[in-house]
């Protein structure tokens, strides 16, 4: 079966680590977003978050916005916050009818349990309504440094059948990584997902610059590896958290580290510490390299 292309570029060697970028908003940034747009690339994917507390309207209108501003939206669908498969469609129905959406972001989401039919990410991949909807592209999670319910052979085996899965509806698989301030345990992870046969695209997640303290907060709430060894290889010394740190090096320690074996691979940003800020580290870490 011929997949579709998520984009001709994924078949292109990157000019540079940061060629192909992508981002990640909350429905409440569409003003950052206009901000910021002016120094994006063009294209640019942008993934429009699915947080408790914004509403449905909230929502279509930042992917309406990105798409307006001539980046590609990428919703998020959270399966345990949709409340019933009409929740799933409308909104789905309703970013391809005003936002021209082709490539979604499934995820399990944070609550334990489900608000309506729905537990887990494959559950709203077998409901047939990606692909009837026109849906090229899937994102699925990806987690280098392990998952706090899954041993890692269970974490692979889930990709691979959901990768099987999004395949085997016509669409193409594209696995998003959680962010790391360590470059080792990311590469390690592309190795071994290569060796057991997963060949899917994947965006490796990068925090954004931000203030110390904001970085800390969001390894802590994901469960992100910040021990005292890897704080310093990112450029973190635990006995001064204050200032800011970007990514430099570890976006440097991913372009020496990344070859061949590690297939298909751009970078997708969290930008932690707001988007400007994300978007002109970009920019400058482009033609600095």
């Amino acid at each position: 079966m011929s997949l579709p292309s998520i984009h001709p570029n994924w078949d292109l060697p990157p000019k540079g680590m940061t060629d192909g970028y992508s981002l990640e908003i909350t429905a409440k940034d569409i003003d950052a977003l206009r901000e910021a747009a002016p120094a994006m690339a063009p294209e640019t994917p942008v993934a429009v978050t699915f947080l408790p507390g914004e509403s449905l309207e909230a929502r279509i209108e930042a992917a309406r916005t990105v798409r307006a501003l001539g980046f590609e939206p990428m919703p998020h669908f959270s399966a345990r916050r949709l409340e019933s498969g009409d929740d799933f469609e409308t909104y789905l129905a309703a970013v391809v009818r005003e936002a021209g959406v082709t490539r979604c972001f499934i995820i399990a989401g944070d609550p334990p349990e489900a608000a309506g039919p729905y537990t887990d990410s494959m559950s709203l991949i077998r409901t047939g309504a990606f692909e009837r909807a026109g849906i090229r592209a899937i994102g699925i999670g990806g987690h280098p440094e392990g998952h706090p319910n899954m041993t890692p052979d269970q974490c692979f085996d889930v990709l691979i059948a959901k990768c099987a899965e999004i395949e085997a509806r016509g669409m193409a698989p594209l696995i998003v990584t959680q962010f790391s301030f360590d470059a080792a345990p990311v590469l390690s992870w592309l190795a071994e997902l290569r060796t057991r046969g997963i060949n899917a695209p994947v965006r490796i997640g990068i925090p954004g610059p931000a203030g110390i303290k904001t970085l800390m907060r969001f390894a802590a709430r994901c469960g992100v590896g910040a021990s005292a060894s890897v704080l310093t290889k990112y450029g973190i010394s635990i006995t001064k958290l204050i200032g800011t740190a970007g990514p430099d090096k570890l976006v440097d320690a991913l372009g020496k580290g990344l070859g061949s074996q590690h297939g298909k691979v751009r970078l997708h940003f969290y930008p932690f510490g707001g988007l400007t800020r994300t978007v002109e580290w970009i920019n400058d870490y482009t033609t600095s390299r």
